[in-house]
């Protein structure tokens, strides 16, 4: 099919293009198409366009491809294009980066020899406004694509047909959703079951939001304590006794000291006696690598937003919101906020041509259309959210559903522990933990950009892939 060179979108399209990658040693052929399907209202006229890349193994029998996996993948914002997840962590091409996830000059694709694609084909999906998706002409009303619930619905709806199309309800299904895209995992898992009859194997949140799970007050408040404890370790910020430690066992002592003191230290609020307070803020202190008379003065509460900007004060640095590992240099040393996130410009002039190289250059998809990696999405409806709760409730209706959280240490806007409290307050009766699985990595926002993680998380995503398909005969009952 021909593609238009106008800024008019196709709302349905696809160019199909074959390629060869090689995944852990072993060549795996697939095609990619590359493509727009329509989004319909209630009188099936076609109000927008969505825009994805579908890959397929090839090498593999129709009766193997009905079983086989098939894996829904998005990013999030709202307001972003799933471009990050594509060429980043699990799709068969990634951006050139080094070891430790920094983008390299010049940009460019390499075979992604992690992917998942040897064990599940893959659809990215780009909501409204993002990537080449758009409404179907100017007139259609954009405030029912933007907002939690709306978002979830038409997604719902798109994702029934385009798995119609393909001919995979056989299939096992997992959606995996990254930042806010967690938030649309979450609400699709029910809306799914409960409007398309669609009934999943897993779910994967990939550094995700609060799923509408509230938290304030102190709660709030101290939860980021862990993150901000690993990021002092990250930058040597710390006394030898904790700096010397691995990660993973430094932090299940701030995590202790967390729940246990802190919380209810903050919680008796101006009750709290010299003596208590003095011991806490010390301790807290020693554990962020902030000073003891910095932690007094902010009442033992040092938000993320000024945790940015102290940490690195002294030399002259600030450091990322979405990976800490990142520093950044403001005009002004003084102040509580920093100007600009360092990772997020470092991430988009590098993802940006990549992205716009892969789809015209290799999958062969020519439009005047500009790709939106940003979009315009607001005003966003976020009122009414309780994916969180309805997660649980799909896994409560469906007993072969399976969820996988995975968080990096490093990532100040959505952090490892606020993550751990979202699945504490999804299930908490603890019935369904057995279902429920969280995995940390030494990275940040984008866990899967360092080298060594990206292994990891991918062979851990093979492993849940594989656990959570049930074995045959086996009933959907407790």
């Amino acid at each position: 099919m021909q593609i238009s060179k106008s800024r008019i979108l196709l709302l349905d399209s696809a160019i199909t293009t074959k390629h060869t990658v090689t995944i852990k040693g072993k060549a795996v052929p697939y095609t990619a198409a590359a493509g727009t399907q329509p989004v319909w209202d209630e009188d099936g006229h076609a109000i927008a366009g969505i825009f994805y890349t579908y890959y397929e193994r090839t090498d593999i029998t129709d009766e193997q491809r009905a079983t086989r996996p098939l894996v829904i993948s998005f990013n999030g914002g709202p307001g972003t294009g799933s471009l990050w997840m594509e060429l980043g962590y699990t799709g068969p091409r990634k951006l050139k980066i080094d070891d430790e996830g920094y983008p390299i000059q010049p940009y460019g694709l390499e075979d992604n020899s992690n992917s998942i694609l040897d064990v599940a084909d893959i659809v990215y999906i780009d909501p409204v406004n993002t990537g080449y998706s758009r409404t179907a002409n100017s007139e259609v009303n954009k405030a029912q694509f933007f907002g939690v619930n709306e978002d979830i619905r038409y997604l719902a709806t798109w994702i029934s047909t385009f798995v119609s199309r393909k001919n995979r309800w056989a299939s096992p299904k997992f959606l995996i959703g990254e930042s806010y895209g967690t938030t649309r995992a979450s609400g699709l898992a029910l809306e799914l079951q409960d409007s398309h009859w669609m009934y999943l194997n897993g779910v994967i949140l990939v550094s995700p939001t609060d799923l509408g799970i509230e938290r304030s007050g102190p709660a709030a408040a101290a939860l980021y304590t862990p993150y901000e404890a690993a990021t002092a370790w990250y930058h040597k910020a710390l006394p030898a006794e904790y700096q010397n430690r691995s990660l993973p066992k430094y932090l299940a002592e701030v995590e202790k000291f967390t729940l246990d003191e802190l919380t209810p230290a903050m919680t008796k609020g101006g009750m709290l006696s010299n003596s208590e307070r003095k011991s806490v803020a010390a301790k807290l202190a020693r554990y962020i690598g902030i000073k003891e008379s910095v932690v007094l003065d902010n009442n033992l509460a040092i938000s993320a937003g000024f945790f940015w900007k102290e940490l690195l004060r002294s030399k002259g640095y600030t450091i990322g919101r979405l990976d800490s590992r990142y520093k950044g240099i403001d005009r002004d040393n003084g102040g509580t906020r920093t100007d600009y996130n360092p990772e997020q410009q470092s991430w988009s002039h590098s993802f940006t041509p990549a992205i716009h190289i892969y789809l015209k250059d290799e999958l062969k998809y020519k439009t005047d259309l500009e790709y939106l990696v940003y979009g315009p999405v607001q005003p966003w409806n976020n009122t009414v959210n309780r994916t969180g709760y309805n997660l649980r409730q799909a896994m409560a209706e469906n007993p072969y559903l399976h969820l996988l959280v995975q968080s990096g240490y490093f990532d100040g806007a959505c952090d490892y522990f606020n993550a751990k409290y979202s699945m504490w307050q999804m299930d908490p009766s603890g019935r369904l933990k057995d279902r429920m699985k969280w995995e940390g990595y030494e990275s940040g926002h984008m866990l899967y950009l360092r080298k060594p993680d990206a292994a990891e998380a991918c062979d851990n995503l093979r492993k849940f892939l594989k656990e959570s398909v049930a074995k045959a005969g086996t009933p959907a009952k407790y």
